[in-house]
């Protein structure tokens, strides 16, 4: 079992960046602490969504992030990450860990966290 995870395992370089999919706000906080990058080929590690964004740029930009090498955690607004659910679900590795987050506008719900009900099938035993 530790030999297939280890051949799913992605090479990740040793300064790796944390990106972001979020709202105005989200990501304009995340970028005042310094985690903007824009790489050789021009391709940003965020993304600022409104409600105008086509989910098709939505999951564009998280397919482009997960195939960086470059990229260790992905943070993603909650009520973005709703419109992408399938592709969060789909993506089963370690690297990039993608992490849901609220935002100012959006309630955060536990029950819509695929990371909190793992957790909680993991302390009651369901698992």
């Amino acid at each position: 079992i530790l030999a297939k995870m280890a051949n799913k395992m992605p090479t990740l370089k040793k300064d790796a960046l944390v990106a972001a999919i979020g709202d105005e706000d989200t990501c304009t906080g995340l970028l005042l602490g310094g985690i903007g990058d824009k790489n050789k080929s021009g391709h940003t590690n965020f993304l600022v969504c409104n409600n105008d964004t086509p989910v098709l740029e939505i999951e564009n930009k998280f397919r482009q992030l997960l195939k960086r090498n470059d990229i260790a955690v992905i943070l993603i607004n909650q009520h973005i990450a709703d419109e992408i659910e399938g592709l969060i679900l789909a993506h089963d590795l370690p690297i990039p860990t993608v992490v849901i987050i609220p935002s100012k506008e959006h309630a955060y719900d536990p029950s819509k966290d695929p990371e909190m009900e793992r957790a909680k099938m993991m302390f009651s035993g369901d698992a």
